[in-house]
């Protein structure tokens, strides 16, 4: 632990430097605005961070037990970006059989002690009438409403646990404020580009915030993960928890990738970056690709019982029978209760309608290098899933070779045809 903060904080000194001094393509000084913007967010994030630490080194002096807390058979919501992740883990979150992270606990409370710190406050405030929880949602419904459009959210909801690697720096969404930090960038094709010390390192870190959340919320609890930003995590979540079992978002690359593109603009807008940079454009679109590649490998490598791969048309048409498939492919346990709540949530899945709109050709995108790019991968994927009104997925054929790099099989290419 140690270790990671003293890289860490090397490694924020190096970004925060080069975030007041470059520009965010690396071609001349950075704009007064983002200078401005920069100088307000970093000793902000600094500070969540140390806060963060400390409560670390106390978790180390007073719930060392988290440490022997064993986290069984999760579930690993992965998949691409913009395909439906968010709502899945919404419903799934209801399964008492699972506890996920909610946003407060992303954001503010990844130790033991600032769960433990912010719930005692919360008693207090509650027993002297529950004024500050009264402001706290007043600020909250004004803070996350321009999110509404892209990512929905609230500090109650549940949320993406990939904010558990904020404090290490390896978070990809801070890609946003440091576009220049190859660290960050190497998150987005982690299987492939991350050292296996690094590696081991940052998965060592992030399964010790699952098992602190277990120790609060309940060892006997499974814990429910959804992350599209781990899907370049996929192989080395598969070997680090062999008992895992995945469920895998996917959805045509051709609203896949401007949507993601579109979704960030207000964030970069906000750091003072401009929108049409090339260079981040194409990384972006780049890494969107290994998303798509890395997601089939584990498809391909994984028994079906382990992992189970559907589609957004899927979840939109008939939630209800798509996941009672999943459910029944993956050996998990489907009780009464959220049998009915799948019910319910079906009729709203199958009206919504988002209002993000966005093109290809809105980021001077073309549709045949994003289908020669993107194609194989896709349409592999959607092998393994099954009709749009769910029920059994196809059988897989057969064929599968050993990844020596991740201990998962590998099939041989050309193993599957499209």
């Amino acid at each position: 632990m140690l270790d990671l903060f003293l890289i860490s904080s090397k490694r924020f000194v190096i970004m925060a430097v080069a975030a007041l001094t470059r520009s965010p393509d690396g071609s001349a000084a950075p704009g007064v605005r983002r200078v401005l913007v920069m100088l307000g967010f970093l000793p902000v994030f600094a500070l969540t961070q140390g806060i963060h630490w400390l409560g670390f080194l106390l978790d180390e002096i007073l719930f060392r037990g988290y440490r022997r807390v064993e986290v069984r058979t999760p579930l690993f919501v992965l998949g691409v970006p913009r395909s439906g992740t968010t709502k899945l883990h919404e419903v799934l979150a209801r399964d008492d059989h699972y506890t996920t992270f909610s946003a407060w606990e992303c954001l503010f409370a990844l130790s033991v002690t600032e769960r433990r710190f912010w719930r005692a406050l919360g008693r207090i405030d509650a027993l002297i009438g529950g004024s500050a929880a009264r402001a706290l949602a007043w600020m909250e419904r004004r803070v996350f409403a321009s999110l509404d459009d892209v990512h929905a959210m609230s500090l109650r909801t549940p949320e993406e646990d990939y904010f558990a690697l904020m404090p290490i720096l390896s978070c990809f969404i801070l890609f946003l404020p440091f576009p220049a930090a190859e660290h960050v960038w190497r998150m987005g094709r982690f299987d492939s580009a991350m050292q296996e010390r690094e590696r081991r390192r940052i998965l060592d870190f992030y399964h010790a915030c699952l098992q602190k959340h277990l120790y609060v919320h309940g060892p006997h609890k499974r814990l429910l993960s959804k992350n599209a930003a781990f899907a370049p995590l996929a192989l080395s979540l598969a070997q680090r928890f062999p008992d895992a079992r995945f469920i895998v978002c996917v959805r045509d690359p051709s609203q896949t990738v401007p949507s993601q593109l579109s979704s960030i603009e207000s964030g970069l807008a906000f750091f003072g970056i401009p929108t049409n940079i090339t260079r981040i454009r194409e990384r972006l679109v780049d890494q969107l690709a290994f998303y798509y590649q890395n997601l089939d490998v584990l498809a391909h490598s994984q028994p079906r019982e382990r992992c189970a791969v559907i589609t957004l048309p899927q979840i939109k048409a008939g939630l209800s029978d798509t996941m009672t498939g999943v459910y029944r492919q993956l050996g998990l346990p489907l009780s009464p209760a959220f049998a009915r709540v799948l019910d319910a949530e079906t009729g709203g899945a199958r009206r919504y309608r988002s209002s993000h709109g966005y093109t290809l050709s809105q980021f001077d995108l073309d549709p045949v290098r994003i289908d020669l790019q993107f194609g194989v991968a896709y349409r592999h994927l959607t092998l393994y899933a099954g009709p749009v009104a769910g029920g059994e997925p196809p059988n897989r054929p057969s064929g599968r070779s050993q990844d020596p790099q991740h201990g998962v099989e590998r099939r041989p290419e050309g193993a599957v045809s499209c």
